[in-house]
C-alpha cells in the first residue's frame, strides 16, 4: 500500500463545498443578528408605549382623586354655610319673638 495524493479536482471541489457552507452559515448568522436587533427594538418601544400609559393612567387617577376631594371639601363647607344659616335665622327669630 502505498499513499496516493488526491486528484486536484477532488480537492479544489472540497474547497469550493466548504466556501460555500461557510458563506451560506455567514449569511444565516447575519440575518439572525438582524432578527434579534429587530426583536430588541419592537420590545424596547413595548416598554416605552407601557411605561407610557402606566404615567398616563396614574396622572388620570391622580386628578380624579383630587377632584373628588374637591369636591367632598365643597360638599362639607356648604353644609357648614347651610348650617350656620339655619342657625343664624333660628336665634333671629327666637330673639324677634
Amino acid at each position: 500500500m502505498y499513499f496516493r495524493p488526491r486528484s486536484s479536482k477532488i480537492v479544489v471541489a472540497e474547497v469550493t463545498v466548504v466556501t460555500t457552507v461557510v458563506k451560506a452559515a455567514l449569511v444565516v448568522v447575519k440575518i439572525a443578528v438582524v432578527l434579534v436587533v429587530v426583536v430588541e427594538v419592537v420590545v424596547v418601544v413595548v416598554v416605552v408605549v407601557v411605561v407610557v400609559v402606566v404615567v398616563v393612567v396614574v396622572v388620570v387617577v391622580v386628578v380624579v382623586a383630587s377632584a373628588v376631594v374637591v369636591i367632598i371639601v365643597l360638599e362639607i363647607v356648604l353644609v357648614s354655610v347651610i348650617v350656620v344659616v339655619v342657625v343664624v335665622i333660628a336665634v333671629v327669630v327666637v330673639v324677634a319673638v
